[in-house]
């Protein structure tokens, strides 16, 4: 009996060994249950993050983002700067250089009609320049032929003279007294700060000649015109 009780007791000791064995083998089965859940949640991460743009694409949209910023600034500054150029060469062409367009034939042979020409702003003209000067809001482009001081003659045939002495006048087509618009005395002195002033078409020009233009003041002056810009086949200076 008592060793019957023994091995009893050695059978019921054994039980909770095995009953931990297989405690612990339930504990296994559990742990290999959950790092297979792990596996499958890292896979749908790993295809998650599959979804994601790769480094190559975010790389091409940084430089595309970029150009387009830089692209930006180069067109604002663009623009910039020829507004800044265009306002320089509106203050140029009004103050310094005016483009005037001729209207009229007074001065045919050397400008006709429709010509754009640059005038150049000054205050001290020799004979021979031309002229730009305002006359009744508008502008009348003419020859300058005498300065202050200066005694200016026409003879019948048309010939000019400034004090006494004969001009040479290459750029005239035909000389002409022009008796219809002759209306002053003959030989004029130019008064102090005015200009005598001719058209080159003498036969059709009202100018110093007669007194409803009479002389040009300096103050009337716009500028001397030294260039032709139109039409492109007469390009080039005046004279």
């Amino acid at each position: 009996m008592g060793l019957f009780r023994k091995k009893k007791n050695e059978e019921s000791a054994a039980s909770p060994a095995e009953s931990g064995e297989v405690m612990m083998g339930g504990s296994a089965a559990g742990m290999e249950s959950g790092i297979a859940g792990s596996a499958a949640a890292i896979a749908g991460a790993g295809a998650a993050a599959g979804a994601l743009p790769s480094t190559d694409v975010i790389r091409e949209e940084y430089e595309r983002v970029d150009y387009n910023r830089r692209f930006r600034g180069t067109v604002r500054s663009t623009t910039n700067i020829l507004i800044v150029v265009a306002a320089v060469a509106v203050l140029v062409a009004v103050l310094l250089l005016p483009i005037l367009r001729i209207y009229g034939t007074s001065m045919h042979g050397t400008l006709d009609s429709g010509d754009l020409v640059v005038s150049v702003k000054g205050s001290s003209f020799k004979t021979g320049d031309v002229i730009a000067f305002y006359y009744n809001n508008n502008i009348l482009v003419k020859r300058v032929i005498g300065n202050s001081g200066d005694w200016v003659d026409v003879d019948l045939d048309g010939n000019v003279f400034v004090n006494q002495q004969q001009i040479d006048e290459p750029y005239l087509q035909e000389k002409s007294y022009g008796e219809d618009n002759t209306n002053i005395d003959l030989p004029y002195q130019v008064p102090e700060d005015k200009f005598f002033v001719m058209g080159d078409n003498r036969s059709v020009s009202v100018d110093s000649r007669n007194s409803s233009i009479g002389c040009v003041s300096s103050e009337q002056v716009v500028g001397k015109i030294v260039f032709r810009v139109w039409p492109l086949n007469k390009f080039g200076p005046v004279k």
